[in-house]
């Protein structure tokens, strides 16, 4: 045997169980892959109501004052008019935070004091909106909305205060 031949065998040894070892280790590198699957996601905003048209969305990401936060609004009459039967994602500024205090002045709605949002009286189409909560946000909720003026955020009653099982997560506008 020539030293070339057994190192052509040693070579083929050594890529068989680089291989082999790959293969075997697989299904652990996927679980990382999985859990962040899991807990991302890209979104695309199909609204004026953010000047963005991409976000990423993080479920474990801190809910901050500021800070985009994405969830889905509770059925109403107004969101199937507005947007149809299907459940739709929405994506809002955190407003409020638990225990701030929301007031109605006419069509102003203020936080803490601090103007923050203008009511309308109806939607585009003609459907008559209510004004949203008044007084302390609660606990595992939040104030979400924008600065459109067709915003449809938590300063009207079919949106409310954004809690608990209807928050995806919070996120980052990335174009």
């Amino acid at each position: 045997m020539t030293i070339k031949s057994l190192s052509t065998k040693a070579h083929r040894r050594i890529k068989r169980i680089a291989i082999l070892t790959a293969l075997a280790s697989l299904p652990f590198a996927a679980q990382p892959f999985e859990d962040f699957r899991q807990s991302h996601a890209f979104l695309l905003n199909a609204s004026p109501s953010l000047p963005n048209w991409a976000f990423w969305l993080d479920k474990h990401m801190p809910i901050k004052r500021g800070g985009l936060i994405f969830f889905e609004p509770r059925p109403s009459t107004i969101l199937s008019a507005q947007f149809g039967s299907s459940p739709q994602l929405f994506g809002k500024y955190v407003l409020g935070m638990p225990g701030d205090i929301v007031t109605h002045k006419g069509k102003d709605v203020l936080i803490n004091g601090k103007f923050v949002a203008r009511t309308k009286s109806e939607t585009r189409l003609g459907l008559k909106l209510t004004k949203g909560p008044a007084g302390a946000i609660p606990d595992g909720c939040y104030y979400a909305g924008s600065a459109h003026k067709d915003g449809f955020d938590s300063r009207y009653a079919d949106i409310g205060f954004v809690c608990g099982a209807q928050i995806l997560g919070s996120g980052r506008a990335i174009l």
